[in-house]
Formats: C-alpha cells, structure tokens, sequence
C-alpha cells in the first residue's frame, strides 16, 4: 500500500477512464496480483463440478470405491486450496482499493496545496468535501473490476469450455448469454452515469450551504435571518433528496435485473441439460456437472454485473476528481531574485509604503481597504507591489512565501495535539542546547526536545496565550479540535497569532490580530507582538487604539488610499476622520 510519505506520482488527468487506469498502472504488480488470484479462484469454483461428474460417472455409478475415493478427496483439496486463495484475493484487493482511496487523496491534497490562494476562487468548499467524502471511496471500490472482473471473465470462458465438452448447445447459450444480459443492462448504466453526475453536483452545492451555514450561524442569529437560511436549506435539501431518488430508482433497476436476469438463464441452461439427460445425450454425472457449472456461473455473472455498476459510478466520481486537478494556480513567471537584504514593500495602488524593520499599521475607514492591501503586499492578488525595486510578480512565488508570511484572521485551524496545531519548529528560532534538560534521554534529543518546547513557549508568551496552555490538561500535548472548536474565538486568535510569531518570517503582514480579545488581553498582546518582533518588519491592520498606541507608523487609509501618516497620537491630533474611526476605544489608551 502506499507509504504516507511516498510520491503518488503524476495522476492522469485526460479523463475519468484515464485516471482510473492510472491508478491501476501505479500499483500493476499488485492488481495483476489480484487478477490472477481471482481468476484461480473462480476457475477452481466451475472446477468443483467438474470433478464431482468424474466421482458420479467414475466411482460412483460402477461402483469404483478406489476411484470415489480419489475423486472426493481432490474435492477436498481444491476446497481447501479454493478457501486459501479466497482469502488472498481478498486481502489483495482490500488492499489495492486502499492503494487507489490514499493516493487518490494525497493526489488531490497535494493539488489543493499547490493551487494555494488561487483554490477558493476557482473550486467551492463543498466540491472538495465532497470528492473527499464520497468521490474518492467511489473510485477505490470501482477498481474491483481489476481482480473479480478480470476473473470472471475468465470463469466465464473456463464454464463456456467446461461445458462444450458435455454439449455444444449448452456452451453457446452460455457465451451468447452473458453479452446479452449486458446489452440489456447497458442503458441503465449509461443513465446511472448522468443521474450519479447531477446528484454529485447538488450533493457538492449542498455541502458548501451546510459550511457557509455553521461558519454564519452567529451574524445569522444577529440579523434574525437564521430562519430565511434555514427554509432555504430545506428546499434545496429537498431537491437533492429527490435527485437521489432518481439515482436509487436506476440503482434499483440494475440490481433487480442483475438477479434477476441471471436467474433466468442459469434456469434455462439448467432445464436445456435435464431434457439433454433424459434424452440420453448426456450422461448422469454430465447432468450433475451441469447444475455445478451453472452454480458456479453465478458467482462471474454477479461479479460481471456488479463491475458493470461499479465503474459506472466511479467513472463518476473520477471525472471529478479529474476536474478538480485540472485547475491550474495562478501562473507564476517570476525569475528574478529577492532583495538579499531587508528592504521596503510599495503598494501603488494605496500608496502604502511599509519601511524594513518596523512595526506598521493600517487602519481603513472601510474594513477591506487595509485587507486589500495586506493582499496586494502579500501577492496574494495580482498587483504592481514591490519589494525593495523589484516588482513582486517577477520574484518566484515559493520565495516570497519563504520570506512573507500573511497571516489571515481567520486562517484554518488543522485537528491534533497543541504542538502540532502550532506548527513546528523547523523555521523557528532554536534555544540555546545547554539549558536545564530531562535525564530520560540523550543529550543531543533532550537539547533538541528543549529547544522545540522553550521556541513554542515563547510564541504562545508573545501572543498573551499562557493561560491558554495552562487551561489545558496536558499542555503542548493536548488534543484540540479542528477549527480550535473546543477554544474560544479569542483563544483561537492567539493562537494563530502565535503560529504566525512562531514561523519567524522575514516580513509578517497580519491581519486583524486581535479583535476577538477583551481590552486588558488585547493591549498585552500589542506590546509582547512588538518585542517579539523588534528589528523585523511587521504589518498589522487594525483599528484598535491599543494595537496603533504601539507601532512605530501608522498609515490611515480612506478608501483604500493614503490619506496621512504618522504615529498614532500624531493622527489624533491631525486627523478628524482617523479620530472618529478609533476615538470608541481611545480611553483604553490613555
């Protein structure tokens, strides 16, 4: 199975059939494999009959207790050898749909991760819920087709040769039989394909209502229109119910004629080879063979059928997925390098110019306008921002990103212990290795255990975030919920502040910081970020008193344009429209 940290390698993309042989051509050994075994297997089953006519016409009929003998006992043997292989196929096929279910996630993550700020503007959240939930076991389970397809197929041709030594009648309904029940069953598997699209796509818009939804429930309540939502969520909820429906219904039909049909014509094939044994053109044992053939035909009919529907709905999903990894991110042509020293980024558009080795703030009269610029300076969005004298399109984005870290007010929150939520510490700045260790362990891995602790700690002191760790019943190693949902919303900004401070980037460009904090939390959190920070370049786009009382500039902003500078008493002073936007909390300053 793949390794988690193994290269899935690079998926194709041309097609939903395409990206399904993909995932069989990227574990062949295993599917071939698989193959095979199913294959044995299946012919081991018709084979039964086989030998139980030789034990009839051999032993039991004349009398042969030697020959009966040796008959039943290599029954025994290939029952035993069949249950052995039985097993193996399928623990080589549980395998080979866990193969294709972890690649094809780690194919689609690492795309997510590559398409970066470009993700949110191309693809919505519920389409990649969506592969995530359902899409992707879809495709794993489709690859069924390779092992007990493959195999029933050749049973199919095994019985068809099986039988043409006991009556060429009996084997041609065999081989036309089968092709007919596809072409029967071939319609509604075509239309199972356009009903399993349309229900994809609601089931991917509901998804995305269901995120939108939970993340406004509290501005909804505010508002008084949770209601309207709500009503709006059932009728679409509705829709998607009876769209499912219409899939079940065609689900239905393939699965009743798929028993159905091949009741039938095994009876047919049965009643053909009675009335061939009563008109003594076969014999006793033939006819018992006969009823063994069309038992086993059985289990390849069901497998043929089931593989039919299969890749069906996994042809489905993967040209989903197949969609999804045909978003390109936003083209990055950039070849020319980055200040080697710290210098100074220029907005155009707003005039904004944020000096090296400073502590900045934007307030915006409109709540955007410092966002928009955060974004620009970040190259998030295309603009004519420079760094230094070099325009930041033409530096290769991983470089910025290296240097430049955005850190949004509502950046997402990954599930597992505290440490890891925080991130690690491979950009961090290390602790000296000849502090106080434990005694439990080398001295090289306490240092470098001391080291991660003693850079964490001092980016959850610098976010005021202490009492956090301290609430926490095993400290750095407990477990917090995605999102932070068992933390509060202040909690949860500090602690992405503290990710953010822990980073250590070059430049940091933050967002709103601190507006879910109380007053006394708030004005902590502006002066340990300033320490912190000293001699790196740092913006923060806030309107709180506490937050400007403390940067070095202060850019006011009126309608995403400078419109004076200075530090923040001197604005208070100058400027009557800076005044009015922070004068709410300018007592807590003073």
């Amino acid at each position: 199975m793949i390794d988690a940290y193994e290269d899935p390698g690079t998926p194709d993309h041309r097609g939903g059939w395409r990206y399904l042989a993909w995932l069989v051509v990227r574990q062949w050994r295993r599917c071939l494999a698989g193959a095979v075994l199913a294959s044995t297997w299946m012919v081991l089953l018709a084979a039964t009959p086989y030998l139980m006519a030789r034990a009839v016409d051999h032993g039991l009929q004349p009398g042969d207790l030697g020959a009966l003998a040796g008959w039943t006992g290599a029954l025994v043997g290939v029952g035993v050898v069949n249950a052995w292989l039985g097993m193996l196929r399928h623990r080589t096929m549980t395998l080979v749909r866990l193969d294709a279910n972890f690649r094809t996630v780690k194919v689609v993550v690492g795309h997510a991760t590559r398409l970066g700020a470009a993700l949110r503007g191309q693809v919505g959240t519920g389409e990649v819920v969506t592969i995530g939930v359902g899409d992707v076991q879809t495709i794993s389970t489709s690859l069924t087709a390779v092992g007990p397809g493959i195999g029933a197929v050749v049973a199919y041709a095994a019985v068809g040769g099986l039988m043409l030594s006991v009556s060429t009648r009996l084997a041609l309904v065999v081989l036309i039989g089968v092709p007919v029940l596809g072409v029967l069953l071939g319609p509604l598997m075509g239309r199972l394909q356009g009903r399993e699209t349309d229900y994809r796509e609601g089931q991917a818009v509901l998804t995305a209502r269901i995120g939108d939804l939970a993340g406004g429930l509290r501005v909804l309540n505010g508002l008084g229109g949770k209601g309207l939502v709500a009503d709006a969520f059932r009728r679409d909820s509705g829709r998607l119910r009876e769209r499912g429906y219409r899939v079940g219904a065609v689900t239905s039909w393939i699965q009743a004629l798929g028993v159905g049909l091949p009741v039938l014509f095994l009876a047919l094939v049965t009643w053909l080879g009675a009335r061939q044994a009563v008109q003594g053109h076969i014999s006793v044992g033939e006819l018992v063979s006969v009823y063994g053939y069309v038992v086993a035909l059985g289990w390849p009919v069901s497998f043929l059928i089931e593989m039919g529907h299969q890749l069906s709905r996994g042809v489905v999903a993967a040209r989903r997925v197949v969609a999804f990894l045909r978003l390109e991110p936003e083209p990055d042509t950039g070849t020319r390098d980055a200040p080697a020293e710290p210098s100074a980024l220029y907005d155009p558009a707003s005039g904004v110019r944020v000096l090296p080795g400073r502590l900045t703030a934007l307030a915006g009269s409109h709540p955007t306008d410092a966002a928009e610029v955060i974004d620009r300076l970040g190259r998030y969005t295309p603009s004519d921002a420079t760094w230094g004298d070099v325009p930041l399109s033409d530096i290769p984005l991983p470089r910025i990103r290296s240097r430049i870290l955005v850190a949004e007010a509502e950046a997402d929150l990954f599930a597992g212990v505290l440490r890891s939520m925080i991130g690690d510490t491979d950009n961090a700045p290390r602790g000296a290795g000849n502090c106080a260790t434990s005694h439990d362990a080398p001295a090289p891995a306490r240092q470098q255990n001391h080291a991660d602790d003693t850079a964490h700690l001092k980016a959850l002191h610098a976010a005021a975030a202490d009492d956090i760790l301290q609430s926490l019943p095993d400290g750095l190693d407990t477990p917090v919920a995605a999102q932070g949902n068992t933390l509060s919303g202040g909690q949860r900004q500090r602690i992405r502040l503290t990710r953010a401070l822990l980073t250590a980037p070059e430049v940091l460009l933050a967002v709103e910081p601190t507006s879910a904090l109380d007053a006394h939390t708030e004005a902590l959190v502006a002066t340990r970020l300033r320490d912190a920070r000293e001699g790196r370049t740092t913006v923060v786009a806030s309107t709180s008193p506490l937050v400007l009382d403390r940067a070095d500039t202060v850019v006011y902003l009126v309608d995403g344009k400078v419109a004076a500078t200075g530090t923040h008493r001197e604005l208070l002073t100058t400027e009557p429209g800076y005044r009015a936007l922070v004068a709410r909390d300018e007592e807590a300053v003073r």
